[in-house]
């Protein structure tokens, strides 16, 4: 048996980065990092810059996101929609040379970067409230999960997943990253270092190709009618390709977005097919 968690209910970027950005931004108005000239800068390929510029809005704050190069032109659409500023970078991917160089524009423009990639308030986010309520879910209905799968990016949600089922039931915590020479959005591979990774313990990590992960989202949509994002589709192709070796029992499939953001994506797939 399995179920899906399906984030893209969340308001502001439709997917699970909301419960990171409002964690973040909160806990720094509360400690006072943040006051009403400051401007927010963060790296960012997709989610966590449309739920920032949307939450900067809610609190009057100007925010600047940084894409890396292969960014889908319809996630910098939406950024200006919500009257962001954007840069996009000449960095393939975000990895720690791209998050220093903007930790490094912030400091000179005195603005403030929450750096969800170092930030433990995005791991927080996801202990104590993502899991929880996964958690709280599955109880009721009896169940209890036996395997979670889950994207690896800033390693945030699958982290703070991690340490909590781990903590209370031992569930396997597998993760999904692109194979060698892919990209796929909101995933990233373990050369760039994610943070919270490699403070828990992950039992397996799966790679999948971006082809892979685009016949993982158009195979949902056509059986199951759910328009999810890339990660979501890697998701699912990786619980595939391990399902047979998990065995019978609860498992949770965490699908971080929808498809709407990837419309350029699909097209030359299905341009191809």
């Amino acid at each position: 048996m399995y179920f899906a968690k399906l984030e893209f209910f969340n308001p502001f970027s439709r997917s699970i980065k909301d419960r990171t950005v409002f964690n973040m931004l909160m806990n720094a108005l509360k400690r006072g990092d943040i006051n009403g000239t400051k401007r927010l800068f963060e790296a960012t390929s997709g989610n966590v810059g449309i739920s920032m510029a949307a939450l900067s809005n809610v609190f009057g704050i100007g925010f600047r996101a940084y894409l890396p190069k292969p960014t889908p032109k319809t996630t910098e659409v939406l950024l200006g929609v919500l009257g962001a500023e954007v840069v996009r970078t000449d960095f393939e991917t975000i990895d720690p040379t791209m998050v220093s160089y903007v930790v490094e524009e912030a400091r000179k423009a005195g603005a403030v970067n929450l750096n969800q990639f170092e930030n433990d308030d995005n791991f927080e986010a996801h202990y104590m409230y993502t899991a929880r309520e996964i958690d709280e879910q599955l109880k009721s209905i009896g169940k209890k999960p036996k395997a979670i799968i889950a994207g690896i990016g800033t390693s945030g949600h699958i982290g703070g997943l991690a340490k909590y089922f781990k903590e209370r039931y031992d569930t396997q915590i597998i993760g999904v990253v692109p194979a060698k020479g892919e990209k796929i959005p909101g995933i990233k591979r373990l050369e760039t270092k994610p943070k919270w990774f490699f403070q828990v313990e992950i039992d397996e990590v799966v790679e999948v190709t971006k082809k892979e992960a685009i016949e993982g989202a158009v195979k949902v949509a056509r059986r199951d009618g759910l328009l999810i994002g890339l990660s979501s589709g890697a998701v699912v192709r990786a619980f595939e390709k391990v399902m047979d070796g998990l065995g019978e029992g609860t498992h949770v499939l965490i699908f971080p977005d929808d498809g709407f953001k990837y419309v350029e994506v699909f097209e030359g797939y299905l341009g191809m097919v």
